[in-house]
């Protein structure tokens, strides 16, 4: 019995070709980003005797859990040796309090300037769109200044203004183009019932902005978290972030150099990161594609 033919007649040479070159292509960039991850992995599993033999590439010969609960709890940062897991906490707070305040501010400005456009909406947006393309590093001092005028120099108070404020322009960005796909006919039979600003946005608009939600919140939780320079600046001593922490755990040179608990510090910092975008991966493509509109 003779096999049955394609309908669509035999596939292009050329197709199967690209097809190959393709998942090469894929294969590599993979492997480029993967490995230097295997090679923190296994070295923060082995110990330091068998990292001193030089083969970086190999599985450890033995589980050691060690230098993850040095990391942890004992590795040095300085003068001190509590380990990361104090900036572990500092982040957690900084992270939760600047990606609240910033994404609730940002759908509140994305709303008003989607919907209600007061005068000089335009002006308003493109100054918040020039404080996104300014280096923040020249903001740095004034601020620093500022903040040591009204007292809240070195506090959590002032790391948590920051972030909010450098993360407002992109914010307000992503949920004013979310915002345009909206249909306005929504907008104007809420007020034709009567309803007002926040009525609105409370029962109308907020519902239907869990994607960008998302997708704003991973933005800032990602920025934040791996933030290092504004940490170092404006958090002070007791409120010092996870990055300001290993930065002093790797530069700490007092005696033998640890490399299988600096490669652990480094994981646990990149963790969250790495857990909330595979938990909400689908969210934040559904938002990306949702927010991809011209405003």
């Amino acid at each position: 019995m003779a096999a049955p033919q394609n309908p669509r007649g035999p596939r292009p040479a050329g197709v199967t070709v690209g097809r190959v070159g393709l998942y090469g292509f894929l294969a590599i960039s993979a492997a480029f980003f993967l490995l230097p991850a295997y090679v923190m992995v296994v070295t923060s599993l082995k110990s330091m005797d068998e990292i001193r033999l030089g083969a970086i590439f190999a599985w450890p010969a033995h589980f050691d859990l060690s230098a993850w609960l040095t990391a942890w709890s004992g590795a040095c940062t300085g003068l001190t040796c509590n380990g990361i897991g104090v900036g572990f906490w500092n982040s957690v707070k900084i992270t939760v309090l600047s990606v609240a305040f910033s994404v609730i501010i940002g759908a509140i400005n994305g709303y008003a300037l989607s919907f209600w456009r007061p005068a000089g909406a335009k002006i308003v947006f493109g100054l918040l769109m020039l404080g996104a393309f300014l280096p923040f590093q020249i903001f740095i001092y004034p601020l620093v200044r500022g903040f040591a005028a009204i007292g809240i120099a070195d506090s959590l108070a002032g790391i948590v203004l920051v972030h909010v404020l450098f993360g407002l322009p992109l914010v307000t960005l992503l949920f004013r183009n979310y915002y345009a796909a909206i249909p306005v006919e929504l907008f104007k039979a809420a007020r034709v019932d009567g309803a007002g600003f926040w009525r609105i946005f409370l029962e109308v608009i907020l519902p239907m902005s869990t994607p960008m939600v998302v997708v704003a919140s991973i933005f800032q939780t990602t920025g934040i978290w791996n933030d290092f320079l504004f940490g170092l600046v404006f958090a002070g001593r007791d409120n010092l972030p996870m990055t300001v922490q290993l930065n002093n755990i790797v530069n700490t040179t007092t005696g033998e150099r640890f490399y299988n608990v600096n490669m652990a510090a480094t994981m646990l910092a990149a963790a969250v990161p790495l857990v909330i975008y595979f938990v909400s991966g689908r969210w934040f493509v559904r938002g990306i594609a949702a927010g991809a509109v011209k405003g």
